[in-house]
């Protein structure tokens, strides 16, 4: 229980204190003024000012602020600030950017943790190993057997699971040939001498090359959102078999940003087919599921702690960017329609729509708890 409540406070306070910086650091850099930088809520813990600013704890962790000079009122201008230090009375443009940096700093967390997952432990790649095949497929009818690896379609190799589906899809119902390693049952080898010579002492399975021909039919699958789609496939299941390829600082940098750009693709689409119900709404969870989630990873190891991390702070950056008034991204949108109509948007339309959005919020922050405590009640 301690390990949990240490994880939680480290990931959670962590993320909302990057996501304040970003908005912090961008609002500094413009010149504006910041009163108070806050790790969460509430009344003060622990307090103490540099220069204008206070930097402070608070006593709920559920969140954190940066107050800036003139945020909610122009003419609320802090003793030992200047006009010129307002965050209401700057350009548009600039207010967008100090908006946008909470969201973008927590995609750029995401991006490092996964720089420093894909450099510290490889980039793990999922084989193109059967674990089981379907009756009547195709593979069935070409005899793919489980335990097979597809080493090359039409004298292409394939090196991932990945890798072997899209080869497939490119063959378009033609015929393909494969390549494919089985291992021979009830034969084994020596394994070879190692780098000094000496011979090997373990054995392992001799392998078979083996050469086959097979036509992939149009059929239904299931994505991971449940919805149906079609595809051509030959009937088989992944064994699960995962390699780790080791990389370089610098292939680390971009293998942690393309995982961090999946990561992002498969977030927005969560939030977009929630939306279309097509993700049914108890499976929304919230600061309870993830202290759950936090706390096995924890227990695992710190690389799933890590990942675990980079996925939540994608969530919480997507969270802001959606156009929801007492969020980040309304004011994005607010900031946009002043600058493409060339006035701000009228304070009572606003103070409106903050009201709208704040109760959007709140009913979704009850629906999350309550299908976090009913996920409890029934486990």
């Amino acid at each position: 229980m301690l390990t949990t409540i240490i994880a939680v406070i480290i990931v959670l306070g962590g993320l909302i204190f990057f996501h304040e910086l970003g908005h912090f650091a961008v609002a500094r850099a413009l010149g504006m003024g910041v009163s108070t930088f806050s790790l969460g809520f509430g009344p003060k813990i622990l307090a103490y000012k540099r220069g204008k600013t206070e930097y402070a704890l608070s006593l709920v962790p559920l969140g954190g602020y940066v107050a800036l000079v003139g945020e909610s009122d122009e003419t609320d201008i802090p003793e030992g600030f200047s006009r010129e230090e307002s965050f209401a009375l700057r350009p548009a443009w600039q207010r967008l950017l100090v908006v946008a940096a909470g969201p973008a700093a927590n995609i750029v967390l995401a991006w490092l943790l996964c720089w420093g997952l894909a450099f510290g432990w490889g980039t793990p790649v999922l084989l193109p190993q059967v674990g089981a095949v379907m009756e009547n497929s195709p593979a069935a009818r070409a005899d793919l057997r489980p335990g097979d690896r597809i080493l090359s379609i039409d004298g292409q190799n394939v090196e991932s699971w990945e890798a072997m589906s899209d080869a497939i899809a490119r063959s378009d119902g033609r015929p393909m040939r494969l390549k494919v390693a089985r291992p021979a049952l009830g034969d084994t080898v020596q394994t070879p001498p190692d780098a000094d010579g000496r011979r090997g002492q373990g054995w392992r399975a001799k392998i078979d090359t083996l050469n086959i021909e097979m036509t992939a039919e149009r059929a239904t699958r299931k994505t991971i959102f449940g919805e149906n789609e079609t595809a051509w496939l030959i009937g088989v299941r992944a064994s699960g078999s995962v390699v780790t390829h080791p990389q370089s600082f610098w292939h680390a940098a971009s293998a942690g940003a393309a995982q961090t750009w999946q990561m992002v693709s498969l977030t927005w689409q969560s939030f977009v087919k929630l939306a279309e119900r097509v993700v049914p709404l108890d499976q929304v969870g919230g600061p309870i599921m993830i202290a759950q989630m936090v706390g096995e990873q924890a227990h695992q190891g710190l690389s799933g702690l890590l990942a675990l991390t980079a996925l939540i702070s994608v969530n919480l950056g997507i969270l802001n960017l959606l156009p929801i008034p007492v969020l980040d991204g309304g004011q994005i949108v607010f900031c946009l329609l002043e600058i493409l109509f060339r006035r701000p948007v009228n304070r009572k339309v606003q103070e409106y729509s903050m009201r709208v959005g704040l109760a959007l919020l709140i009913g979704l922050m009850l629906l999350a708890t309550f299908n976090d405590i009913w996920r409890l009640l029934r486990s």
